[in-house]
């Protein structure tokens, strides 16, 4: 899903750098200001709900045609027209049509992550084919809309539903969504898709030193030093995304060597064990989340150790961190 601002932002991208993208479809909340400035900048928008005819004067006093994407419900029960309310849901853009070309019809799947059979998917699918044929009555539409409605594991998993289109998500950056997805894979393609995430968080300690036997770490006094250790203190913590709960569970990589995490996660401090992984006194380089030599940690083993998914890893990351892109990440 892609923030309107975001979008904007995408296509001053192109026009800066003569790229060519050839279609941004914003599929989250949008005002009537905001879609203006979309339909301006040849950007999509998901039409869900009956709402949105509140866009239709300032889009023709601003002299502009949105293109939109009909958002059916299909059984997620989130955004969209739901079936029964589709006809007369919908009926205010045969009217609009000057101001809003409907160019696509999408939906979005409940299911198709946690599970190995796909029996509710199948009847998503049935659903969405009936409200693009009711859409197309509504609208009494000549031309053919663009569908779409799955996602990572729908992509890989369902090749009924890659319609004209796919929306592919956590994939992309080298992520499954689901364990059940990669156990799904081997069946249903006869091998497993070698996904490699994109995405390593490193940062330098704020210092190192020893810390004597018997020593505490952290709010709490929950870790006391069995014998002298080295600590380095990182400056980040859960303000920063790197969950609370990997308090004492988590480990991080410095020199290729596993450093557990001491204490309780801070809201701006994480204190490791760097005993056997550093010479020297300096600092040291720790990897979060990622690889150092032949040592990996990975989004889900973090989320494993957070008790959550490694969605919520990655996009919980603040974006105050700095961030930068590698042409060749080797």
């Amino acid at each position: 899903m892609i923030d309107p601002r975001d979008a904007l932002l995408v296509r001053a991208f192109e026009k800066q750098n003569g790229r060519d993208v050839r279609q941004v479809v914003v599929l989250g909340a949008v005002d009537a200001e905001e879609a203006v400035e979309l339909a301006r900048a040849g950007v999509d928008v998901a039409l869900t709900d009956a709402g949105q005819a509140r866009f239709v004067a300032p889009l023709r006093a601003a002299g502009v045609r949105l293109r939109g994407h009909v958002h059916v419900d299909t059984g997620l029960g989130r955004e969209g027209f739901t079936l029964p309310d589709l006809p007369a849901g919908a009926a205010w853009l045969a009217g609009a049509s000057d101001a809003i070309e409907v160019a696509g019809v999408l939906s979005h799947f409940a299911n198709t992550e946690d599970v190995t059979e796909q029996n509710y998917a199948t009847q998503q699918l049935d659903r969405f084919e009936e409200g693009v044929r009711r859409i197309t009555s509504v609208l009494k539409s000549e031309r053919a809309f663009e569908r779409h409605i799955a996602a990572s594991a729908a992509a890989l998993l369902l090749p009924r539903a890659r319609q004209d289109a796919v929306r592919i998500g956590i994939s992309l950056y080298g992520l499954w969504a689901s364990n059940e997805t990669r156990l799904s894979a081997h069946s249903v393609l006869g091998r497993v898709p070698d996904l490699r995430p994109a995405l390593s968080w490193r940062c330098a300690s704020q210092l190192t030193k020893w810390l004597p036997a018997g020593s505490y770490v952290g709010y709490g006094c929950t870790w006391r030093a069995p014998a002298d250790t080295r600590i380095a203190v990182l400056p980040l913590g859960y303000y920063d995304g790197y969950p609370r709960l990997l308090s004492g569970k988590a480990h991080v990589l410095v020199a290729g060597q596993r450093c557990p995490v001491l204490g309780r996660v801070m809201m701006n401090h994480v204190v490791i064990d760097v005993t056997r992984a550093a010479d020297g006194e300096g600092p040291v380089i720790a990897t979060l989340l990622g690889r150092d030599g032949a040592e990996q940690v990975s989004a889900d083993q973090l989320a494993g150790w957070a008790q959550t998914i490694n969605y919520e890893i990655v996009t919980r990351l603040g974006a105050h961190l700095r961030r930068i892109v590698l042409q060749d990440p080797r």
